[in-house]
């Protein structure tokens, strides 16, 4: 049985055809990715590659098409290459949902199926798309429009057997498929490579604390102590105490010794946060221990020791803004990616922040976590998800933690809505768009209406429903009244549910 997580790196097929991809040198191409797949969710993180400028194809369910109009194919693409995946099967999509045509840069697009178009959370029958669109078809599918390099440079440094499944956070932590998020992978491992000490530059809430303890984690000294401290919390009257530590009964009697932060770390790493707000003559305390051969001397030792220590810090800022000759023993520096820059993952992040909030929480989190193929995924929105792709951040991954947590505790169902007052806080944005017609305002009245009146009634079968459906000449209103349900928007669901097509509107 093979290995998934070499598999994805290893197993390539050809670039899909485009005409900007002739070969390997080509920079990018127009690509969706996927955000949200309501009957596939393990299909987050695919793309689809669009078509050459005067080619237009067709998205849609199967895989049935045309010379004359051939169907958008989806793939995982990894560093090496793309791995085929096998056509959407969402029921509620028609076969011919979506014609596509590339313009230049953008892309044309045109619903020509049943399902309802949304574009940047305004309905349409057709628009034009350029990256940094999201495009929702109804209740079954978010894609998010990308430009994507024809091919990512094949992994040299960061090992295979690190890697975890595609959509998966790797052994490290770090958690990906964006071209920037495979590049910050193998700039961590090339710092963990160097035996040097490491600069991380990021902005606030970008994972500098995971990308220190994968540096760790990659370099020769794993198996010893990883020693973290925020540098801002190191008082400047006692720094010298906290970093190098001191003899017994110094500086009065009765002191128990203390080996200090550097003396903790000996042949670890040593984690130093926000860096950068350290003052400039407490950063030249550490330019001694920081060459060669880590001398340095306890408060009160009349002999100097040494540490053979690994300095990783971090900060926000400019690093302009350290004391030169400190940042210049800084040799490795890894720069961490904004959400901005790798928006596709956005949707990854949120079911992996859902996973981990379930470890402090269970009581709050199970009920929008279910299995699919024995792994753990999450119930969201779209709408949430559409919402999170397009709002501006200041502090990345942690302003999306929080989010999903105020967005939990207005959830009364078992999927984690948009709250209601973030959308309408970003109407003039184009939030994506909220259930405002008169069927969506009773569709929510009916889930409501048999959430009050206690435990469900069986199901009709798929065979009932065809039946009542025949019987009373296809009006859905009939047939639900000979079923026995409140109303035709809770057929309208179970016809979803169940793959029963009907006409737009019908679900």
């Amino acid at each position: 049985m093979s290995d998934p997580r070499r598999s994805s790196l290893s197993k390539t097929t050809q670039v899909p055809d485009s005409e900007e991809a002739p070969g390997r040198t080509t920079p990018e191409l127009l690509a969706f990715v996927i955000a949200w797949c309501g009957h596939e969710r393990s299909r987050i993180g695919e793309v689809a590659i669009a078509p050459a400028a005067g080619t237009a194809a067709v998205l849609g369910r199967g895989d049935e098409e045309s010379p004359k109009e051939p169907r958008l194919k989806f793939f995982q693409q990894r560093p090496g290459g793309f791995e085929k995946r096998p056509p959407l099967s969402s029921p509620g999509m028609s076969r011919r949902q979506l014609l596509l045509e590339r313009a230049g840069s953008e892309l044309r697009i045109e619903r020509v199926g049943r399902c309802r178009l949304e574009v940047n959370g305004q309905r349409c029958e057709n628009a034009t798309v350029r990256p940094g669109d999201v495009v929702h078809l109804r209740r079954e599918l978010l894609l998010y429009c990308v430009r994507r390099p024809a091919l990512m440079p094949v992994m040299r440094l960061f090992p295979a057997d690190r890697i975890g499944p595609f959509g998966a956070p790797d052994a490290l932590g770090v958690i990906g498929e964006s071209p920037v998020v495979w590049r910050l992978r193998e700039q961590i491992a090339f710092a963990a490579k160097a035996n040097t000490h490491v600069l991380l530059l990021g902005e606030s809430g970008t994972g500098k604390e995971l990308a220190a303890r994968a540096v760790h984690a990659l370099s020769t000294r794993s198996g010893r102590a990883f020693v973290a401290r925020n540098a801002a919390t190191l008082p400047a009257g006692l720094m010298d105490a906290e970093l190098f530590g001191n003899a017994r009964n110094y500086p009065n009697p009765g002191m128990p010794e203390r080996a200090g932060l550097i003396g903790e770390a000996d042949g670890g790493t040593l984690f130093l946060d926000e860096i950068g707000e350290l003052p400039s003559e407490l950063q030249a305390h550490l330019l001694r221990v920081l060459d060669a051969d880590g001398d340095y001397q306890r408060l009160g030792d009349a002999t100097p020791r040494r540490s053979r220590f690994l300095l990783v810090a971090a900060t926000n800022r400019d690093p302009s803004s350290l004391k030169h000759d400190f940042a210049a023993r800084l040799t490795a520096q890894v720069s961490l990616p904004s959400l901005d820059a790798r928006r596709e993952d956005i949707p990854l992040l949120v079911e992996h922040l859902l996973l981990r909030a379930k470890q402090r929480s269970p009581e709050i989190v199970d009920r929008f976590l279910f299995l699919d193929n024995g792994r753990p995924r999450a119930r969201v929105s779209p709408f949430l998800v559409d919402y999170l792709l397009r709002r501006p951040y200041t502090t990345n991954i942690r302003e999306i933690d929080a989010l999903l947590w105020r967005a939990m505790s207005e959830s009364f169902e078992d999927t984690v809505e948009l709250p209601l007052a973030l959308a309408d806080s970003g109407r003039e944005s184009n939030p994506p768009s909220q259930p405002t017609s008169r069927e969506e305002v009773m569709q929510l009245a009916e889930k409501l209406a048999e959430k009050l009146a206690g435990p469900p009634k069986p199901e009709p079968t798929a065979d009932a429903i065809r039946a009542a459906l025949a019987e009373n000449a296809g009006s859905v209103a009939a047939a639900a009244r000979a079923l026995g349900l409140s109303s035709r928007y809770a057929l309208y669901r179970l016809m979803k549910k169940h793959g029963i097509e009907g006409a737009e509107g019908d679900g």
